[in-house]
């Protein structure tokens, strides 16, 4: 087997600092000049590495802006493009099965500080409903589902999320024109955190079903509307 050229060597530099959070989803990598001195290597062979992880969906280039990681690893990469050639419906199907699964495993295994992450994005989700700022409640909605994924202790199903996040918050923000606010009392989500807070598996497990059901109403509205 070949010996791993520069550039090759120069691509798994830049993911590894990617995969180990150092640069995190949404972030701006180093400009061209920072990176060559930090990888000790020259100016071709960070464009070309750059180049290549553009290309496999890793990192981003904003013509005028910068360049931003897309993706935490390879298998988000690869999700993320398929999930742009899905259907509403399908992506769904998985967001639902994973957040169902998360939350009676987020019961059993949260930690203090998961569960704080949690109340917090609860209590801002509250407030953007309330002031009416949907760009704003879209947001603390995925940051509330995606605390309880974190919760869950599983590594790989975190990943997973994780990897369909925008597509999550592409589903929820189609959704609102369809959705019909929960009767004061009943909220899936309130009735999810408390179960969270309270350690009880099986609570988690039916406010999950609830929201699964209230969503599905929703998708089931709005495909009448078209």
């Amino acid at each position: 087997m070949p010996a791993p050229t520069l550039v090759q060597r120069t691509i798994g530099r830049i993911e590894r600092r990617i995969e180990s959070g150092e640069w995190a989803v949404g972030d701006r990598i180093p400009a061209e000049g920072q990176l060559v001195e930090d990888l000790g290597v020259g100016r071709n062979t960070v464009r070309e590495a750059v180049r290549a992880l553009c290309h496999t969906g890793l990192l981003e280039a904003r013509r005028g802006d910068g360049t931003y990681v897309r993706a935490a690893s390879d298998l988000n990469a690869a999700l993320q493009r398929r999930l742009r050639r899905a259907e509403l419906k399908h992506i769904l199907q998985i967001r639902l099965a994973i957040e169902r699964e998360a939350a009676p495993a987020a019961a059993t295994h949260r930690g203090e500080a998961d569960l704080a992450r949690i109340l917090t994005a609860l209590l801002a989700r509250r407030r953007a409903e309330e002031s009416g700022d949907l760009v704003a409640y879209v947001e603390r909605d995925v940051e509330f589902h995606r605390a309880v994924v974190a919760a869950s202790g599983n590594p790989l199903m975190t990943e997973l999320y994780e990897s369909i996040v925008e597509s999550v918050r592409d589903s929820i923000a189609s959704l609102l024109p369809s959705w019909t606010p929960e009767p004061l009392g009943a909220s899936s989500h309130d009735d999810l955190a408390d179960a969270i807070a309270r350690r009880d598996p099986e609570a988690a497990a039916e406010a999950a079903w609830a929201h699964t059901r209230t969503v599905e109403t929703a998708v089931e509205r709005m495909t009448d509307d078209q």
